[in-house]
This record gives structure tokens, C-alpha cells and sequence, in this order.
């Protein structure tokens, strides 16, 4: 008797449309990679800037703006601006411990 289920092996058998997604999914996350490494060795520099300097390492006015931005592009390229804050408020509280930990 024959199922509409398919069997493990089908499930398993490849599909080109799907590995096609799969490379483009793998290439832009190496690209998002390469973005937040590059972004990071310049928020470094921020912090050694700040910290040279006496300047506090958290700049709230500036990370408001920041984020009022990249929810509007966010929405402009139709992305969820809920999601792209989250993201946003990842990456700058990562970036205030790091210049905290510089003026240690």
C-alpha cells in the first residue's frame, strides 16, 4: 500500500532548487560575517578613541538615532523593524561592554 508520505530516502534525495537556496543562504551569511568583522574592528578603534580621550562608552542619543535609521531602512527593504532592532541592540550592547572593558 503506497502512502502520500515520502520515504526517508526520498526526503534525503536532492533537490537543485533547494541546494541553489542553500548556497545563496551560505554566501550571504559569510558575507554577514566579513561585515560584522569589519564593523567590530572599527567600533574597536571607537573604543580606544574613547577611552583615550575620557569619553563615556555608551553614547545613548547616538544609539537612539541609530536605531530610529535602521528601522526605517528596515522597513523600506521590508524587513521586520522589530527583528532589525533586536539585531541593532545586540550588536551596540556588545559594543558598550567592549569599550566599558577598554577604560577598565
Amino acid at each position: 500500500m503506497m502512502t502520500d508520505t515520502p520515504s526517508p530516502d526520498m526526503a534525503l534525495a536532492p533537490d537543485a532548487v533547494l541546494d541553489g537556496y542553500r548556497q545563496s543562504i551560505d554566501n550571504i551569511d559569510a558575507a554577514l560575517v566579513h561585515m560584522l568583522a569589519e564593523r567590530f574592528k572599527v567600533t574597536q578603534a571607537v573604543g580606544r578613541h574613547k577611552a583615550e580621550h575620557g569619553l563615556p562608552p555608551a553614547d545613548p542619543g547616538r544609539e537612539d538615532r541609530q536605531i530610529t535609521r535602521l528601522r526605517r531602512l528596515a522597513t523600506d527593504a521590508q524587513l521586520d523593524p522589530e527583528f532589525s532592532e533586536k539585531f541593532l541592540r545586540f550588536i551596540i550592547d556588545e559594543v558598550i561592554r567592549h569599550h566599558a572593558r577598554m577604560q577598565a
